[in-house]
């Protein structure tokens, strides 16, 4: 090697040593895995803390079940936020958190029907009853109960209503309580039973109407948040602003209940 490539060579191995490559970069940023119920909640809290901080986060937004599985087979999450506080408990139990987190919102439940729709935004479900003795509902949406928080306590609320048997074959089943919101404001269903912080939402609330459902009629939606053992500083940070007053009174004003009211 001739001395002009040689000293190449060492430039270029003081300006990578000196300023990391932009993956290095973007592997900074911390991915947080959060129920689909704070898809809008969530996303305001990220932009308040970017502006205090100077820090992101990158938000990714789904069913807990879904998450809780992808957790234990190793995902680079950092951070989750579920809408059932048991599957916060599980990884804790299984030693893939810090700790067991901290109890950040209790979740509510509401009847949700698009501009038009032949239901009425009743929270009792009585109109939903007659609509279903009348044949005029063909399609209801809830999230998959099977994974999805809200989707749970959507058969329960119709299993109180005396719903259920008459209503599971109408049934649309988002993968979340987001696409179960989607499907119950655009038509693709009479209605749905939706997280009433999605409800309230104005991008949602533009849609239709929505109703609360009464809160005894299902399981307490404890949500529970934990710092996964990948959680790196910028988590950390994200983790205690979200249990900030700032951040407590954007839940409210999303409907949900704070720990402290219950």
């Amino acid at each position: 090697m001739n001395l002009r490539r040689l000293a190449l060579a060492a430039c270029a191995l003081v300006f990578m040593l000196g300023r990391p490559p932009p993956a290095a970069v973007a592997a900074e940023i911390p991915v947080i895995a959060a129920a689909a119920d704070l898809q809008f909640a969530l996303t305001e809290l990220a932009e308040g803390f970017g502006k205090q901080t100077g820090k992101s986060v990158k938000l990714v937004f789904g069913s807990s079940g879904g998450f809780f599985r992808q957790i234990k087979e190793g995902a680079p999450f950092e951070l989750f936020l579920s809408a059932d506080e048991s599957y916060a408990l599980d990884l804790a139990r299984d030693g893939l958190t810090r700790d067991q987190g901290v109890l950040y919102a209790v979740g509510r439940i509401a009847l949700m029907v698009p501009a038009g729709s032949a239901l009425k935004a009743d929270g009792s479900l009585k109109d939903l009853a007659a609509a279903l003795d009348a044949g005029r509902v063909k399609k209801f949406a809830i999230a998959n109960p099977d994974h999805a928080p809200y989707g749970r306590a959507a058969r329960e609320a119709l299993k109180t209503a005396g719903l259920w048997d008459k209503i599971q074959d109408k049934l649309v089943l988002g993968e979340n309580v987001s696409q179960a919101a989607h499907y119950a404001t655009t038509g693709a269903a009479a209605g749905g039973i939706i997280a009433s912080s999605l409800a309230l939402s104005p991008k949602v609330a533009a849609l239709g109407q929505s109703a609360l459902i009464p809160e005894d009629w299902h399981a307490p939606l404890h949500q529970r948040m934990v710092l996964t053992t990948k959680a790196g500083e910028a988590a950390t940070a994200f983790y205690g602003y979200i249990q900030s007053p700032a951040a407590r009174a954007v839940f409210k004003a999303y409907g949900f209940i704070l720990p402290e009211e219950r």
